[in-house]
């Protein structure tokens, strides 16, 4: 059986429809491009004039909360800086140089044109000063011995309690140094009290503490003296002072200008001694008059 053929089929190509010919900018320089470009490159020159001009270098320093802090020894840490670009400058390392400072809690460092470092120091909060012999230490919160003081006692350090150390071991504290946790919370409570806590006719009132007694509170003028004793972190505690005060306050009561020291053993148990009574005066014998 004869197979039929197969009929092709011509195929005849359709006309191209007409495109329009695609026009692309020019890759030549607009005056837009070539102004943002020059304003670029001014830009550019602006800044590395302002970096290599010594008309921004740091030559001015500003202080601001210095009260127990040496001016010289702020310059000093900052010394490094002196005559570097301002817009160059990093702040942070400075401000690190001066929270190692004993008196500085924290310390802010800000560029100011022309030319200044504006420096603000936080310093540490004293509590309390700290007397071995002639030598006196601010203390903080935390019992870190943060400044010696002049002999010459800056305003603010005036009004701050003193306690008085004579232990053979107090001669070893330096700045820096810490107070041993016991002995900053006794010195504290003791320190705040006030002649009207214990219903006294005193002036004032000073704490010392000594390797035979522990610690005394003396009243000032010269009157009695109590002693409060050692405290340890366990056995006596300082927990103890409250009711010590509350005793020394009933056993000065209606007595006090006879009493010369009081030995406050616990919370309930306590002992004084009076002072001696004046001796009499001789009495001056007068010489007989004459008979006129």
């Amino acid at each position: 059986m004869n197979s039929r053929p197969v009929a092709t089929r011509r195929r005849t190509p359709l006309p191209g429809r007409p495109t329009r010919p695609v026009r692309r900018a020019s890759a030549g320089l607009s005056v837009v491009r070539a102004g943002a470009a020059l304003a670029m490159l001014v830009s550019a020159a602006a800044i590395y004039g302002v970096g290599a001009s010594s008309a921004f270098a740091y030559t001015k320093l500003q202080l601001a909360g210095l009260t127990f802090t040496d001016q010289k020894a702020v310059e000093t840490a900052l010394a490094g800086a002196r005559g570097a670009n301002l817009f160059g400058l990093s702040t942070a390392p400075l401000e690190q140089a001066l929270e190692k400072m004993a008196t500085v809690s924290s310390a802010r460092v800000q560029v100011q044109l022309p030319g200044t470092l504006a420096v603000t120091i936080d310093e540490r909060k004293p509590v309390l000063v700290w007397k071995v012999g002639q030598d006196r230490y601010l203390v903080d919160a935390g019992g870190t011995l943060f400044a010696k003081l002049p002999a010459d006692l800056p305003a603010a350090a005036r009004a701050l309690p003193v306690i008085d150390d004579r232990r053979a071991g107090a001669r070893i504290v330096d700045v820096g140094g810490h107070l041993d946790a016991v002995d900053l919370d006794a010195a504290t409570r003791l320190a705040s009290l006030v002649p009207a806590d214990l219903a006294s006719s005193a002036v004032s009132l000073g704490v010392t503490v000594s390797d035979e007694n522990g610690f005394v509170l003396d009243a000032n003028p010269a009157g009695w003296s109590a002693v409060f004793g050692f405290y340890t972190p366990s056995l006596r505690t300082t927990e103890l002072i409250p009711e010590q005060v509350r005793l020394l306050r009933s056993l000065l009561m209606g007595r006090e200008e006879t009493v010369d020291r009081v030995i406050l053993a616990s919370a309930t148990d306590g002992t004084f001694t009076q002072k001696a009574s004046p001796s009499p005066s001789p009495t001056t014998k007068r010489k007989p008059r004459k008979a006129s």
